[in-house]
């Protein structure tokens, strides 16, 4: 019932139910971690995650201001500039196959493995000693009887010190993230909707293409749903020019894509209230409760109800 592929333990032992961990791969991240030596004055210093006074349901896998830049930082040297390049590049690939709720911190910290500097540094001790406390967390992916592929996106507006928006999305067949997108738009936007309206018409090809490989198993899907808070943003989605104005031409025509893709009936856009934006947790670097809600929710660890 067990299974190990690339790096990742996949347990079947619970009905319907797969569990994804990668422990081993994390412990040695940590690891290598701890090797990594900083150059102070003189010599060579062993770096160590601080020692945490609060509790571990109190540690979150980014700190607040991770999206935040000092241009005045210290930057790394070439030992520390190669080492974080290491971490950073073992960490996403953990990512990318069982941990999720780390990837709004990878997508910040991979645009800075070229010069990375003493704040870079401590954003990945954060979400190194996350990881070393968290390290047995489980990605648990099941699927409904609904035939029903459900999505959120989300964007955060002119987050980047380049002013640009962040793209979060994410797919469940009823329980953990199957696809997790976390990345910074590729142009800057005027309004938190033309931001929205940019991440559903950029995540759609992932969307349109989950389906048709879904389909080609020979299962069905009943409904492609994507599920974003914005309602203005819907509306321009759903209805394409006829809810476009003078205020919104701006907004380029190829966004509209989305419009064709609904008429297609390949998608469909509906409204969801913020408090279940899940997509918002891939977005910005969310503390407290809300962070913990979110991340079992994606991790599948609390699943809820659609």
């Amino acid at each position: 019932n067990t299974h190990v592929y690339v790096g990742m333990t996949l347990d079947y032992m619970y009905s319907g139910e797969v569990h994804v961990a990668m422990i081993k791969y994390v412990e040695d991240i940590c690891e290598v971690f701890k090797r990594a030596q900083s150059k102070y004055n003189d010599g060579f210093v062993e770096v160590k995650p601080k020692k945490r006074s609060r509790s571990s349901s109190q540690i979150t896998a980014a700190p607040k201001n991770l999206f935040v830049i000092n241009e005045e930082c210290e930057p790394l040297n070439d030992l520390d500039r190669e080492s974080f390049h290491t971490i950073v590049a073992k960490s996403l690939f953990v990512a990318k196959r069982a941990r999720p709720d780390i990837m709004t911190a990878i997508s910040f910290l991979t645009k800075r493995v070229k010069k990375p500097d003493r704040d870079d540094w401590e954003k990945l001790r954060h979400m190194v000693t996350y990881l070393e406390y968290t390290k047995t967390l489980p990605l648990i992916l099941s699927a409904d009887n609904s035939d029903s592929l459900y999505w959120y996106a989300d964007s955060a507006f002119a987050v980047h010190s380049n002013m640009r928006s962040h793209n979060g999305a994410g797919l469940t067949f009823g329980r953990g993230f199957v696809v997790s997108i976390s990345t910074a738009q590729k142009l800057n936007t005027g309004s938190s909707t033309h931001a929205e309206i940019v991440c559903v018409s950029d995540i759609l090809p992932t969307p349109q293409w989950v389906r048709l490989f879904v389909l080609s198993q020979g299962l069905q899907v009943k409904k492609n749903i994507i599920f974003q808070d914005n309602e203005s943003a819907e509306l321009l989605e759903v209805n394409g020019k006829k809810s476009s104005s003078k205020r919104t031409r701006h907004i380029n025509i190829r966004y509209f894509l989305v419009t064709d893709a609904i008429a297609k009936k390949e998608c469909e856009v509906r409204w969801i209230s913020r408090d279940y934006m899940f997509a918002d947790y891939l977005t910005k670097a969310q503390q407290g409760a809300e962070f913990r809600v979110m991340r079992d929710f994606i991790m599948g660890v609390n699943p809820l109800s659609h």
